[in-house]
């Protein structure tokens, strides 16, 4: 029996190498692409960041991306919500990065992980946990030796997590790539020589960890031969490897832009978006990665900057709360079908490109087997027909028409056939009763934050502290207190004058209090001026000046040496005689961080909270706490901010992030409209001009209870809270779309072997469907065949329409899910001769 044991337990061990064996994969890369198992890979990727959306939302989000032609999820990895604190670590909750992981390959996705570990992703401090700052020695991201030996440290941490769970392609896992460094190109020249020998030095580390996978640095065009340099941009088709042994890969293809407090909000036209997508590859790109596919949230006080907002949506294709971003997630899904038609062309050739005229080209990808062509107009004005293999191709200005055969057009980059999908918030009931917010709101109570020093960790210095160094990042907030004697006869006191409190700080808010009042504030990115009258009394004054900081700075040469605080000068000014004294240099005390975050207010367990009426409002450094249920459905859920002034929220002790719905877009750069022809920059398409950059904060649905949620909040600045309210995300009723007889037909009438009519698939269709799975099309609010014009919810007819078009659609589409309508003449008539029509409708679902 023994012998026997031991023959069946040697017979597993061999069949699990067996197992192991066979799932392992090889991954290399040539000149043309990755190779995974001996097999060039076309590869479309897109960022999810785990630690801005929540281990719940995962599933969903990796599905998502699966179901939008996705092969990669490709994500950084944050050292500072690792090892928040040295030799301390966390891989728990939204950190999990083993979870989210496993979850992508159990969805059938590879990985790209990107170590660093700097990561910038406008994260905190760049993604540096701060106590690095305070290492002996040490100089960030260049050749020294305590920041070598910390960055080794970690990455060494990260891989080997990465091995234990067997998580390498090479061990049968979906990691396929992993980066080290990060976008170091763009600055290493303030570093000089040193940063020749530490990106060496990095390069020689990262193959060290024996991944048995490629290492990537991004944005590195001195990449040492065992990395693979790759490019980050708005475009890239124009970029090189720095060797022809390196394929052509790009790992950040910017989806949108972030937003900032006090900005209006950036997006990027699909169309444009799709075009750069077909431009790379039509130029021999083989892995492209949308960044982001998913930004999510900056929740805690993990957004970096400074004055990078809360929401990380970024106008990616799936939006912060996990909803599909409609047409662009429909639209990407169709481009990524087209290039897959594409592959087998794609990765056994080099393209032939030629000129087709002036701003047109064609590539073509020719085997003995198959034939592929990329037909561009990269003209911003005017749209082009060319010929192309004996035929006639009509291409839109800006715009890129894949042909997988080299014959039939499959996609083109500037025609959408995906509906617009709206989506809306919905202000919520939260009490059984069915209660208004405003009812909800009244139950609140609030605790007042002591102003100026109130805690016995307080301390004595001479001179203004620069915050950073002060606080080590334990929390946004430092107090500077300065006590003054004033005679009666000094010129400060002068009749029917005030004084004036001169400060100066290098961000990011600052609020000055004299005698525990309010006297002023102000806020700025890099430098805060402030001129602030003020009240003095003969006797005793106490200058009490709040600096808070939002976010530190995580780009740029040096980024860590950006300081914050009140650095000076600060002085106080007679405005009557003119004499001054300086402050600066007299004794302060500091006061790291507020009374309430160490007695865990954020938490709202106190016994100190006050239930008394009225609840003070509009007053500066007032904890407010309220109890609610959760919102009925499964919907995403949002808080309104509106009415509230700054501060930080939490939701049954999670924070949600900070808030600052005062914080209002300028008034300029803003259009109706975008025009998504010619190259696309950070502020080439905004909205939301003369608004409040965020109202809106993301409560992730997982963090709620049916009943009895705590909601905190710390406000700052002064606001009413009772005026806030809980929304829902909802997907809307309603779908957009217009086809023309332009338009190719829908790419899922291909298939990879072409074993479909000419005639069928020369035939453009209207496709609806609505998103949620228990609705169908109810009405159709407006449709024409002819020459409509305007945009969704602003369809108008033009001066040709079917008389036919209301009833036909209305006959295909009521009371079905979803329907499909050709856009031809055989099936609306002809309305008018010699114009190229097009099919518009606007349906509602129910």
């Amino acid at each position: 029996m023994v012998k026997g044991g031991r023959k069946m337990k040697m017979m597993l061990l061999l069949v699990l190498q067996i197992v192991v064996a066979v799932t392992a994969a090889n991954v290399t890369y040539d000149h043309r692409a990755l190779v995974i198992d001996g097999k060039r890979k076309i590869l479309i990727s897109g960022s999810i960041h785990y630690p801005r959306s929540t281990p719940e939302m995962w599933p969903d989000l990796i599905q998502k991306s699966k179901d939008g032609g996705l092969d990669v999820i490709e994500t950084y990895v944050f050292w500072s919500g690792h090892e928040p604190e040295k030799n301390k670590y966390n891989f728990e909750g939204r950190y999990d990065l083993v979870k989210f992981v496993k979850l992508a390959a159990k969805a059938g996705l590879y990985v790209h992980l990107r170590i660093g570990p700097y990561v910038c992703a406008e994260w905190n401090y760049g993604g540096f946990p701060v106590w690095l700052h305070f290492v002996p020695g040490i100089k960030f991201r260049t050749d020294n030796e305590p920041f070598k030996a910390e960055m080794q440290r970690f990455t060494t941490k990260i891989v080997d997590l990465m091995k234990q769970e067997k998580l390498y392609a090479s061990q049968g896992g979906p990691i396929i790539l992993s980066q080290i460094e990060n976008e170091y190109g763009n600055i290493d020249s303030a570093y000089g020589a040193a940063a020749k020998s530490y990106i060496k030095w990095s390069a020689s580390m990262a193959l060290s960890l024996d991944t048995g996978v490629p290492w990537n640095m991004c944005q590195q065009a001195d990449a040492p031969d065992t990395m693979i340099n790759t490019c980050n941009g708005f475009y890239c088709d124009q970029f090189t490897p720095n060797s022809k042994n390196k394929p052509k890969m790009w790992t950040e293809n910017w989806s949108g832009w972030f937003l900032g407090f006090g900005d209006p909000s950036p997006y990027r036209p699909v169309e444009d978006l799709a075009f750069a997508v077909a431009r790379f590859y039509q130029r021999g790109g083989t892995f492209q990665n949308y960044y982001m596919y998913h930004g999510g949230t900056n929740f805690d006080r993990t957004s970096g900057g400074p004055l990078i907002s809360t929401s990380y949506d970024y106008d990616a294709p799936i939006d912060e709360y996990g909803l599909l971003r409609q047409s662009k997630w429909g639209h990407l899904r169709d481009l990524h079908k087209a290039i897959k038609l594409c592959e087998d062309s794609l990765i056994a050739t080099e393209p032939t490109i030629t000129s087709l005229g002036s701003n047109l080209e064609a590539a073509v990808y020719k085997t003995s087997g198959s034939c592929s062509a990329f037909l561009a107009n990269v003209g911003t004005k005017s749209d082009a027909t060319v010929t192309f293999n004996g035929q006639s191709y009509h291409l839109p200005a800006w715009s890129v028409s894949i042909l997988p055969d080299c014959k039939n057009v499959a996609f083109n980059t500037a025609k959408i056939n995906s509906a617009t999908v709206s989506t809306a918030f919905a202000r919520q009931s939260l009490k059984p009763d069915g209660g208004s917010s405003a009812e909800l709101c009244s139950q609140w109570s609030y605790i007042k934050e002591p102003i100026g020093i109130s805690k016995t960790d307080a301390f004595l210095k001479p001179g203004l502290l620069e915050q950073i160094n002060t606080t080590a990042d334990k929390s946004d907030y430092l107090w500077y207190s300065l006590r003054m004697d004033i005679k009666g006869d000094e010129t400060f006191l002068d009749e029917g004058s005030k004084a004036v409190l001169h400060i100066e700080s290098i961000g990011q808010v600052v609020y000055a209090f004299i005698n525990g009042k309010l006297a002023g504030s102000g806020h700025g990115k890099q430098k805060i001026t402030l001129d602030i009258p003020v009240d003095l009394v003969s006797g005793k004054n106490t200058i009490d000046l709040l600096s808070v900081t939002v976010g530190l700075a995580n780009y740029g040469a040096f980024f860590d040496l950006v300081g914050a605080g009140v650095t000076g000068p600060v002085t106080l000014k007679s405005a009557k005689s003119g004499s001054s004294v300086d402050l600066a240099s007299q004794q302060w005390t500091y006061q790291v961080g507020l009374k309430g975050e160490d007695t865990g207010l954020a938490t709202g367990d106190s016994p100190e909270w006050v239930s008394k009426t009225p609840l003070p409002t509009k007053q500066p450094l007032v904890w407010y706490k309220t109890t609610f249920d959760a919102p009925s459905g499964s919907e995403p859920v949002a808080i309104d901010f509106t009415g509230t002034g700054k501060g930080i929220a939490w939701v049954n002790g999670q924070s949600i992030g900070r808030y600052w719905p005062t914080s209002i877009a300028g008034n300029n750069g803003c259009t109706d409209s975008c025009d998504y022809r010619g190259s696309y920059r950070a502020n080439k398409c905004l909205k939301n001009c003369g608004k409040p950059s965020q109202t809106l904060y993301h409560v992730p649905r997982s963090w709620l209870k049916p009943s009895g949620n705590t909601l905190v909040l710390l406000e700052e600045m002064g606001g009413d809270p009772t005026q806030i309210s809980f929304t829902t995300k909802q997907t809307g009723s309603s779908l957009c779309l217009m086809v023309s007889q332009s338009h190719p037909a829908p790419v899922d009438t291909w298939t990879s072997d072409s074993k479909i009519s000419k005639k069928k698939r020369t035939r453009p269709v209207l496709s609806l469907h609505c998103p949620v799975s228990t609705q169908v099309i109810s009405s159709i609010k407006f449709a024409s065949f002819g020459t409509p014009k305007g945009t969704c919810g602003s369809f108008t007819h033009g001066h040709c329409n079917s008389s036919r078009s209301l009833s036909l659609v209305q006959k295909a589409c009521i009371g079905l899910r979803s329907c499909n309508l050709e856009v031809s003449t055989r099936v609306f008539g002809e309305p008018c001769r010699g114009v190229v029509k097009s099919l518009a409708v606007e349906a509602s679902c129910s």
